[in-house]
């Protein structure tokens, strides 16, 4: 089939039924959910940018294998040039968001394309496995599928392990082998969109032990597979606001949700890592699912401060404060913070080595330097948007109060900004900066890019403890092996 349309994709959630609960009633119709259908709707029209023919050339590629066109994020990179392909897909789909979908097609995509190119990997295991990740790569690709992953363990007896666990199957295990595939129970989380996706795909971060053999797994399934329970979080907004009061999170709120695996069947030919404690543990390193899939987050969160920055810029325009030197001082901090991470994105990815199985990959240290600033970066920018706004944050009035005639006279002269800037204007810019800053839809996106890559402080320590291993500090040496009365005995003449 290759490119999917919006329509096709809305066709998908329509004819599946999975069990989804939110607010404690299990939802009927995915579709017309309320708090799910805008949602929806944002994540149709990236499938209907495929067919645009502004964007198309952008965003996809005819397919060697099939002859269809499908999209970049599944153009395995070998060349400097495919990287640029699949930055450039990125971008798209992220402007098109405001970066504020993290978990859009493309993220997972990537994820598996990678995991499918170097299949080498699983096939020093089982080459079952090696078979099973390829023919799963074709299947997404020449489907257009759309993917939600779940790969933490739910927040129990953190200082144990999966296995040492209260009960074994808190964390998601493996019951029982059959004829016919594994018996999994347990959870997963945090499936980001879940509800919403065709497909979910599990694994998980290095870190097992031995005894954790049945919780070493990587497999993939339907999203309204038999036995699989979707428990989402607590919505951030009913899906009736307003968009004139709420103008991001009644459009773009991703959904968040435990996954609960009561016996559920993975057939063989879905698995691709199971009871094998060292695979598990090489996964990430060996299959390219951390630099390939952080390049693409990369260029998302880098969209997403941008955004945050110009409303920060937006906000101090419009009543006048950017006149003063220490906001001047703070918007010059957070655009500068901006184009710390396009630099780093352009090192990333015109820096990139091709490995020994014919893979381009971005620079890693590039990579890793934005996922270490950006949970700094972006809740300074917020901060930012927070002290500008200031109490105006709090004193909006509704789109509503603009209608009634009674009081339009009154909002137009109090809430107006400097001028030139309509009390509208100034409203409607403060609501979408209140949105970002103030709002749950905000904080949970602040929660969001400071852990979505994990513990910032375990994550900067693993990068300089790699960066010891691999450097030789050769400057230091070299100053240190001079001759210590080198000159001198020209001076004494």
């Amino acid at each position: 089939m290759g490119i999917r349309t919006g329509q096709n994709y809305i066709n998908g959630i329509k004819s599946r039924n999975p069990e989804v609960w939110l607010n404690g009633r299990l939802v009927e119709d995915i579709y017309n959910e309320p708090i799910f259908n805008q949602p929806i709707h944002e994540i149709a029209k990236l499938y209907d940018l495929q067919h645009d023919p502004i964007y198309q050339n952008d965003i996809t590629h005819i397919c060697e294998q099939t002859g269809e066109r499908v999209n970049n994020a599944f153009l395995s990179p070998k060349t400097g040039d495919d990287l640029q392909k699949r930055s450039k897909l990125f971008e798209v789909y992220a402007r098109k968001t405001y970066g504020l979908m993290g978990r859009t097609p493309d993220f997972l995509n990537v994820v598996v394309t990678s995991m499918a190119h170097n299949c080498w990997f699983l096939d020093k295991y089982n080459k079952d496995w090696s078979k099973n990740i390829q023919n799963y790569y074709k299947h997404i690709r020449d489907n257009d599928l759309f993917l939600t992953h779940a790969i933490v363990n739910p927040q129990n007896d953190r200082s144990k392990s999966s296995h040492e666990q209260k009960d074994p199957f808190t964390h998601l295990g493996t019951v029982e082998e059959t004829k016919d595939g594994i018996i999994v129970r347990g959870a997963k989380m945090l499936a980001t969109l879940a509800p919403i996706t065709d497909e979910v795909i599990i694994y998980s971060f290095p870190g097992f032990v031995p005894g954790d053999e049945r919780h070493a797994l990587a497999f993939a399934l339907p999203i309204d597979a038999p036995g699989l329970r979707i428990i989402c979080r607590e919505p951030v907004q009913d899906g009736k606001r307003s968009m004139f009061d709420h103008p991001l999170s009644s459009r773009y709120d991703e959904m968040d949700a435990l996954l609960i695996f009561n016996d559920v069947l993975v057939p063989w030919n879905k698995v691709f890592l199971y009871n094998n404690v060292e695979a598990a543990n090489l996964l990430y390193p060996m299959t390219g699912i951390a630099e390939q899939p952080a390049h693409q987050s990369g260029v998302r969160g880098y969209i997403k401060l941008a955004f945050a920055v110009e409303v920060a810029c937006k906000v101090a325009d419009s009543i006048g404060v950017d006149a003063y030197l220490n906001v001047q001082r703070d918007l010059g901090e957070v655009v500068q913070s901006v184009e710390v991470i396009r630099a780093l994105l352009r090192v990333a990815e015109y820096e990139y080595t091709i490995n020994e199985h014919g893979e381009a990959r971005p620079n890693p240290d590039a990579l890793e330097t934005i996922r270490g600033f950006l949970p700094e970066m972006y809740p300074r920018a917020i901060e930012v948007i927070q002290t500008i706004g200031a109490g105006g944050l709090l004193m909006s009035p509704t789109g509503a109060d603009f209608d009634h005639p009674d009081l339009r006279e009154d909002v137009e002269k109090y809430y107006g900004g400097r001028s030139g800037v309509s009390a509208e204007e100034r409203v409607r810019l403060f609501k979408l900066a209140w949105d970002l800053c103030g709002e749950a839809f905000g904080m949970r996106l602040l929660q969001y890019e400071r852990y979505y890559t994990g513990d910032p402080v375990r994550k900067r320590a693993i990068f300089y403890n790699k960066y010891k291993k691999a450097k030789k500090f050769s400057m230091v040496d070299e100053v240190l092996a001079k001759p210590t009365n080198e000159g001198l005995e020209t001076i004494n003449q």
